[in-house]
């Protein structure tokens, strides 16, 4: 079970690591007068084309995924040293893998910024296999970290003899403990609310009016010591 354990989280990294690279492949193709392939990193983070030296289109949903994914792949290398960081980087490839897959099925028009290009010499603007590539990757990166969470969170249990609870009873206890604290919950009555919201609104008009006094008080003081 540890070997799979070990098995599980190099290939968080090593597919972490994957989604990263392809990021640097091609993304998307735009057909002008003359086809132009942005790649995903400069799409992210901007660059110049050659053609007629164009700025390039951005996309900053694209940088966001692309850090989102730096941050999970950070954090999955250094959660071999410290253990807690294994929470946070399943998290934030399950966030990068959304946000690519939304990405990818609105379409390049709705996430990619023509707008310092001749948007009316576009004929058309599509999407390479690579981005449906990244979002594969981003899903196993995700799915291995949490199968990895898992697995080595039963092997702390195993191994602590029942002294500690799986991830899946500690949500359960939590879950009850709320809703136990939920039931003494006193909530009060409608006259109640009614007298505490007159109170809050009567307090909210003298502040209001002291400040207001404040500052006319302030701005006649000034007009004085300018005209003076």
């Amino acid at each position: 079970m540890k070997t799979v354990n070990k098995i599980l989280r190099v290939l968080t990294v090593v597919f972490g690591l994957a989604s990263l690279v392809l990021f640097f492949t091609s993304f998307v193709t735009i057909v002008t007068d003359a086809d132009i392939t942005l790649v995903g990193a400069k799409l992210a983070f901007g660059g110049e084309v050659d053609f007629a030296d164009t700025p390039l289109a951005k996309s900053a949903d694209i940088l966001l995924c692309f850090w989102l994914t730096v941050i999970g792949l950070a954090l999955s290398i250094f959660s071999f040293k410290s253990k807690k960081l294994r929470y946070a980087a399943p998290g934030f490839g399950l966030a990068a893998t959304i946000y690519m897959l939304v990405v990818l099925l609105a379409g390049p028009f709705k996430f990619v910024d023509v707008r310092p290009l001749a948007y009316s010499d576009i004929t058309s603007m599509t999407y390479t296999p690579f981005v449906l590539f990244t979002v594969i990757a981003l899903g196993l990166f995700t799915i291995a970290g949490i199968a990895h969470l898992f697995l080595d969170d039963y092997i702390e249990v195993l191994e602590s003899k029942g002294e500690k609870l799986t991830i899946a009873k500690r949500v359960i206890r939590f879950l009850k403990d709320y809703k136990s604290e939920y039931k003494k919950i006193v909530w009060p009555g409608w006259r109640d609310v009614l007298k505490n919201t007159v109170i809050v609104l009567i307090m909210c008009l003298i502040i209001g009016a002291l400040i207001w006094i404040v500052d006319f008080g302030l701005g006649k003081l000034l007009e004085l010591i300018l005209t003076a």
